[in-house]
């Protein structure tokens, strides 16, 4: 049975995760607003059928899934490998901040931990699901793998390495959408990684390097 225990999120990422939230959710109303704004705008204009002909193509451009995103992010810390590892493979992995950080209930079963997220005042919501996977490699290093769900339909995967260098441990993460996204999703995705540092950050985490890539 899921376990929805008490889940000690950190008080400053949950703080940063909510700054994006509110950064977020206007722009997310703003898209809609716009599209509405010009079939309005071409109706008044023009007439019927050319408002609804802008309106199907708008509505196409933001919504159709044709943008997927990935990428390469370096992070170190003066934390030791295994406090770095059960992070990562805890309820609130430090890269998830944003899903944990704004959800309204985590519920935890062995190595699977779901966050439930609403949106739209409470009228609709999302289950994210992460699947954790670890693994020791030759060199010592850990491996962590992370893949993520959204209602049972595949979203995205965060591949973890974990190693001790010069006296501080680093960690380097790929990660890639397992679906595409519609251009709606990009501003979000951009807001994410303006705070994405500051997060970290209150994690103890300092990012060194990062490389996102948005491609179709």
């Amino acid at each position: 049975m899921p376990s929805r225990q008490n889940i000690d999120r950190p008080e400053a990422a949950v703080a940063v995760a909510k700054q994006y939230l509110r950064r977020e959710r206007p722009l997310s109303a703003l898209i809609v607003v716009l599209v509405v704004s010009l079939f309005v705008g071409t109706y008044l204009a023009t007439s019927l059928l050319p408002a609804v002909l802008v309106g199907v193509v708008l509505l196409t451009v933001v919504r159709v899934p044709i943008v997927q995103y990935w990428g390469t992010v370096q992070l170190q810390t003066d934390a030791d490998v295994d406090t770095v590892r059960q992070s990562f493979t805890g309820p609130t992995p430090p890269v998830l901040v944003f899903q944990w950080g704004v959800a309204d209930e985590v519920t935890t079963r062995g190595s699977t931990v779901t966050y439930r997220i609403s949106y739209l005042f409470g009228l609709r919501s999302v289950e994210l699901t992460v699947q954790t996977e670890t693994t020791i490699k030759q060199n010592e290093s850990h491996h962590v793998e992370l893949t993520l769900t959204a209602n049972e339909q595949p979203w995205s995967t965060y591949t973890v390495t974990i190693d001790r260098q010069n006296g501080q441990t680093i960690v380097n993460y790929e990660y890639t959408s397992n679906r595409r996204f519609g251009l709606r999703r990009v501003p979000q995705r951009l807001i994410a990684q303006r705070y994405r540092n500051k997060a970290l950050s209150e994690q103890g985490y300092t990012v060194v390097e990062c490389d996102d890539q948005y491609g179709i």
